[in-house]
């Protein structure tokens, strides 16, 4: 597998069909694919730093109690969301808030965000859907 494979984890994902079918026709599919075809290994590696680097502050936060409707929750959905929009789709705040509902609804997603911290998908999912009521 070439290094731009491996660091695609969109286009290598084992769940990229089962999206490719729910949102295939979409518009933000569209954007992503297109903006993602370009990204080099450096760009992936950055991605996945800001991403990393976002979690451990939600985990920062969760474990020292402050709600996830709190103005620091707030702040870091607000970055998250806009994390999204840079690399991959314009992502309003109601799309983000269904996001966390996705997190929490399916199992998949739960666990593996829960890898990080035992309670993040819901923390999160919190945050981000006070983040789109705001």
């Amino acid at each position: 597998m070439s290094a731009d494979k491996e660091l695609n984890g969109f286009t290598d994902d084992p769940y990229h069909e089962e999206a490719k079918e729910k949102w295939g026709q979409s518009d933000a599919w569209q954007e992503s694919q297109r903006r993602t075809k370009g990204y080099t290994a450096q760009d992936w590696e950055r991605y996945k730093q800001e991403a990393a680097d976002l979690n451990d502050r939600f985990v920062a936060l969760m474990q020292t109690e402050i709600p996830a409707n709190s103005e620091q929750a707030h702040a870091l959905a607000e970055e998250h969301r806009q994390l999204i929009s840079t690399w991959f789709y314009d992502c309003p705040p109601e799309m983000h808030a269904n996001f966390g509902a996705m997190w929490e609804a399916d199992p998949r997603f739960k666990e593996n965000i829960d890898k990080t911290a035992k309670g993040l998908s819901t923390y999160m999912a919190e945050a981000f859907r006070a983040n789109a009521a705001k």
